[in-house]
């Protein structure tokens, strides 16, 4: 449940910090001038006091946010983050001590500036410590679990098994071991397979990392590792004493002492991740409300259309291999999923993928609903919950993910939306390896601004009946 609300979770913590920054100056300046004069002394010398203050409140996150302080799926350490908040708190520090030389402001208290900057550090520490501790707590309880592969069934590889779980604050589950070849098989946890199982593993299971604890001898295979992890979008964890070099990108920490090198794929922009999250909340609640006439008709039209509910469950498979149940209003007759076979030699679509436009299962109301894309208003509750964005990679089925090849699984890193770069570029496009190659584009070049731009061109695709 907390991993589904990461990203509301990040946003507190940051409005948190702010908050905190603000009290720590104020505590500053209690300290040194006493109750009775709060931040007069500072205000007193500070040109448009309230734009400074503002400013100053968002600076401290945007320290923060540079040392990777809201990455929340890289850490693993609290050690790590001491070292993090430490240097977000020099680097605020310079930046706020040239911000005053530069306005030639030097009337500031040097009792306050001593004062803030450890309150500062010491706040942010203890926020962390205050979260890690409520992490605990409820992975300790099964929820906010994320699942680890580990590559490796020796000794070293149970080691580090036990290492990660012994450590709740981290909410890693072990799914299981793959043993490489002539590698003894010491391990207590399930032996899913060999190395050269770990593609169909990836597939069959869900898993949000792999770590590599693999022998020496086996170090040719850590590249190739790497670079399929990397196309499904799974984060990777390497014990150093596997590694002779370092890959292209990572970050080096130390868990119980023993150095292990991360990689992590995928958009990580914490920041706009937030205002991307923000904007599915608000938008998804403000179509719900401003749409809820038009959607209460469109479900007395089903219903009155043909047998069977108005809307419509079925099971697809969103981030990292995460199945859930999209609702949409039902465009097809009671049991049309069961005739799906005899239609798959009309499929239109090369590839993992079924479109048929001419559908027999469609009703007449149904067929509407889809040239207008209406039929996916209740998506926008999936928006809500959190298993859905409003802008993102559609939800393929169960099905045909069991198809898909290695690259096509990296469309499965970003959570899926309701709309996305090939609904609005490439709707009738044919080839499923084009959709894949649409949907990768998006995700290499995700920002927010991005977001909008195809919300706004999605309207007009809308209005043209361009669905089918």
């Amino acid at each position: 449940m907390i991993r589904r609300y990461a990203t509301e979770l990040r946003l507190l913590l940051a409005l948190f910090d702010a908050v905190a920054a603000v009290a720590v100056l104020g505590l500053a300046s209690v300290f040194r001038f006493g109750p009775s004069d709060t931040l007069d002394p500072l205000i007193s010398v500070i040109p448009n006091p309230i734009g400074a203050l503002a400013l100053y409140a968002l600076a401290w996150p945007v320290a923060l946010w540079s040392q990777g302080l809201y990455r929340t799926r890289i850490r693993l350490t609290l050690r790590g983050e001491v070292f993090d908040v430490l240097r977000a708190t020099a680097l605020f520090a310079a930046v706020l001590l040239s911000l005053l030389f530069i306005f030639k402001l030097p009337d500031v208290s040097r009792a306050v500036l001593l004062l803030l900057f450890p309150g500062l550090a010491l706040s942010a520490l203890l926020t962390r410590l205050t979260l890690r501790a409520m992490l605990v707590r409820l992975r300790e309880g099964g929820r906010n679990t994320r699942f680890i592969l580990v590559l490796g069934s020796s000794a070293r590889a149970q080691e580090f098994a036990d290492m990660v779980e012994s450590h709740h604050e981290l909410g890693l589950r072990v799914i299981g071991h793959l043993a490489p070849d002539g590698e003894p098989r010491t391990v207590t946890r399930p032996i899913l397979g060999t190395i050269d199982d770990i593609e169909e593993i990836l597939h069959t299971n869900v898993v949000d990392e792999v770590a590599v604890c693999l022998p020496i001898t086996q170090a040719t295979h850590i590249d190739e590792i790497a670079r399929l992890c990397e196309e499904e979008g799974k984060i990777v964890r390497i014990p150093m004493y596997v590694l002779e070099h370092t890959l292209a990108t990572g970050r080096v920490e130390e868990l119980d002492g023993l150095p292990i090198y991360s990689i992590v794929t995928g958009p990580d922009r914490v920041v706009a991740l937030v205002a991307k999250r923000l904007l599915d909340i608000t938008g998804a609640a403000a179509l719900l409300v401003l749409l809820s006439p038009l959607m209460l008709i469109l479900a007395m039209a089903v219903r009155q259309d043909s047998a069977g509910r108005a809307l419509f469950k079925q099971r697809r498979v969103g981030l990292h291999g995460r199945t859930f149940e999209v609702l949409k209003f039902r465009t097809m007759h009671d049991g049309a999923e069961d005739r799906l076979t005899e239609l798959m030699e009309l499929n239109e679509i090369r590839g993992h993928a079924f479109k048929l436009t001419a559908d027999p299962r469609v009703t007449r109301v149904g067929r509407w609903l889809r040239r207008t894309s209406l039929d996916e208003l209740p998506q926008l509750w999936n928006v809500l919950r959190g298993e859905m964005s409003l802008v993102g990679p559609r939800p393929p089925l169960v099905s045909e993910v069991q198809g898909y090849n290695v690259w096509h699984r990296r469309r499965l890193s970003m959570k899926p939306g309701m709309t996305g770069l090939w609904q609005v570029r490439a709707r009738t496009e044919q080839d499923f390896d084009r959709w894949v190659e649409t949907d990768l584009e998006y995700i290499d070049s995700w920002s927010l601004w991005l977001d909008l731009r195809i919300l706004l061109r999605t309207i007009p695709a809308v209005l043209n009946r361009e669905g089918r």
